[in-house]
C-alpha cells in the first residue's frame, strides 16, 4: 500500500495528496485514527479522506486501514521482509519464491523496450565493455562479464572503487561502462561514471528510477525492486538485476550475428574434457 501511494502521488488531487503525505509520514498513527482525526491532521474535509481511500483502490477507510496494516507487517530485520521466526520451512520457501516472482513480473511490466534497445545498440557495437558494481552489485558485475567475454568483445568487471575510477579514466569513444547499483547513490560509483563520461565513453545504468546514477547515465534500465535494502539483505533486487543482464546478453548475441554462435560453441567445446563422464558443463 505504501508503494502504491508513492507511485500514485502525481495523479492525486492537491487535497488527496495532503492525506497521502500524512499516511506516508505517520502510517502507524493513521491505522488507529478516525476519519475526522485524519481530515483535521491533513487539513482537508472528511469526504476527501474517503476519496483518497478509493483512489488507492479501497472501498473506504476501513478497507484502506486493513490493507495498510498488511503492508506494515515486517519480517526478520536483516534477513527477509516477509518471513517470521515461527514460519515453517515450507512457508519460508513459498514466501521467498513468491516475493521474487512478483518482483520479476513487476520488472517485466515496467521494462522500457526503447531503453533496452538503446542499451543493446551501444553494447553490440562497443569496442570494450566494463562492468562496475560494489558489494552485492559487484557480484552481478562479475556475472555479466562472465557472459559477455564469450562474444569476442574485450570485457572486464571491477568491484574496487580505486580500480574503477582509474579504469574509467582511460575509457574513450566506442567504449561502454555498465554501472550496476540498486540505490544508484553510491558516491564512489557515481564518481567513476562521471570520469567515464568525461573521457567519451557511454554509460548504461541498471538502477532505481530517479536515482543520481539513472540521471547521469547515457541509457538507464530501471530496476525498481520493492525491497528495503537499508534493513534487509538484498535478494529480490539481485535477481532482477541478473535477469536484466541476461536480457542484454541475449540481445547482444542476436545482434552480433552468426559469428557469435561459433564463438559460444568454441567455449562450450573447450570445457568438454573438464567434465568426467559428461558432455555438459555448468559454465
Amino acid at each position: 500500500m505504501l508503494d502504491r501511494i508513492r507511485n500514485q502521488l502525481g495523479s492525486l488531487s492537491a487535497a488527496e495528496r495532503k492525506v497521502a503525505d500524512l499516511v506516508l509520514e505517520q502510517p502507524y498513527t493513521m491505522m488507529q485514527a478516525a476519519v475526522a482525526d485524519i481530515a483535521a491532521s491533513a487539513g482537508v474535509s472528511q469526504p476527501t479522506v474517503i476519496r483518497f481511500c478509493r483512489s488507492m483502490g479501497c472501498t473506504g477507510l476501513p478497507d484502506f486501514k486493513l490493507k495498510l496494516a498488511g503492508s506494515l507487517v515486517t519480517g526478520v530485520p536483516y534477513v527477509h521482509s516477509s518471513v517470521r521466526p515461527e514460519d515453517p520451512t515450507s512457508e519460508i520457501a513459498a514466501k521467498v519464491f513468491d516475493n521474487t516472482v512478483s518482483a520479476l513480473i513487476k520488472c517485466r511490466n515496467d521494462v522500457n523496450p526503447a531503453a533496452v534497445n538503446a542499451a543493446l545498440e551501444l553494447l553490440a557495437n562497443a569496442k570494450r565493455i566494463e562492468f562496475y558494481g560494489l558489494g552485492n552489485s559487484g557480484i552481478i558485475a562479475a556475472d555479466a562479464q562472465h557472459k559477455f567475454f564469450r562474444f569476442g568483445i574485450p570485457t572486464v568487471a571491477y568491484a574496487d572503487t580505486h580500480t574503477q575510477i582509474m579504469a574509467a579514466s582511460v575509457l574513450g569513444e566506442g567504449d561502454v561502462l555498465v554501472a550496476i547499483s540498486n540505490s544508484g547513490r553510491t558516491v564512489e560509483l557515481l564518481d567513476a561514471v562521471e570520469v567515464a563520461l568525461e573521457a567519451g565513453a557511454k554509460v548504461v545504468a541498471i538502477t532505481a528510477s530517479g536515482s543520481p546514477l539513472a540521471k547521469l547515465a547515457s541509457v538507464t534500465l530501471v530496476a525498481d525492486a520493492p525491497e528495503d535494502t537499508e534493513t534487509y539483505s538484498p535478494m529480490i533486487s539481485r535477481i532482477v538485476h541478473l535477469v536484466l543482464i541476461d536480457i542484454l546478453a541475449v540481445g547482444v548475441a542476436l545482434r552480433r550475428g552468426p559469428g557469435v554462435i561459433g564463438q559460444l560453441e568454441k567455449t562450450k567445446l573447450s570445457l568438454r574434457p573438464k567434465r568426467q563422464g559428461s558432455r555438459h558443463s555448468d559454465l
